[in-house]
């Protein structure tokens, strides 16, 4: 009976003690963030993402470079980009759909939540838009090829889309020099 709770104990603790690890890996992850200087929204963003533990590194010289070196299109595009772990994170972007890509790691460029959608995070106007946050596959790809990731607006629950299992889920496709 020892033997058994003691071996119940180990793998309890051991379970614990990976979920935090998992999980400390996530948030503790650098963003880079790419933006105008006078971008207030774009701060608004960055404060989020430091409020949910992610160290946020930022060049105030617009996003147009950034964006277009990670891959996403013009019509994909918004008010900064962010780079983390591999990915591209194009626009205001919910930090639990960052969190979600990290943990999953799709084969993808990032994430894009195209245009300045009211009621994103960042965004909280008064106005609450219907948005969606898109998985952007390959680089380049129009709106047309990008998958929905989420959907966020005043008339939709947040609704998370799983990435399909047969995916390559082992690197992102983002390659900066």
């Amino acid at each position: 009976m020892k033997i058994q709770f003691n071996k119940v104990l180990t793998r309890s603790l051991l379970t614990i003690a990976l979920t935090g690890i998992v999980g400390t890996a996530t948030a503790a992850a650098t963003m880079e963030v790419y933006k105008s200087p006078t971008c207030g929204c774009c701060a608004n963003w960055v404060d989020i993402m430091r409020d949910n533990g992610f160290t946020v590194n930022i060049h105030d010289v617009g996003n147009d470079e950034a964006r277009a070196e990670a891959g996403i299109s013009t019509e994909l595009g918004s008010c900064h980009t962010a780079l983390v772990n591999g990915y591209a994170i194009e626009g205001h972007v919910p930090v639990e759909d960052i969190k979600r890509l990290l943990k999953e790691r799709p084969r993808a460029v990032g994430l894009s939540a195209p245009g300045m959608p009211h009621g994103s995070p960042g965004m909280e106007t008064g106005r609450v838009d219907s948005y969606n946050v898109l998985l952007i596959r390959k680089p380049g790809d129009k709106r047309s090829a990008a998958e929905i990731y989420n959907q966020y607006g005043p008339d939709k629950l947040q609704q998370t889309n799983k990435t399909s299992e047969n995916s390559n889920t082992t690197d992102s496709v983002l390659r900066l020099k």
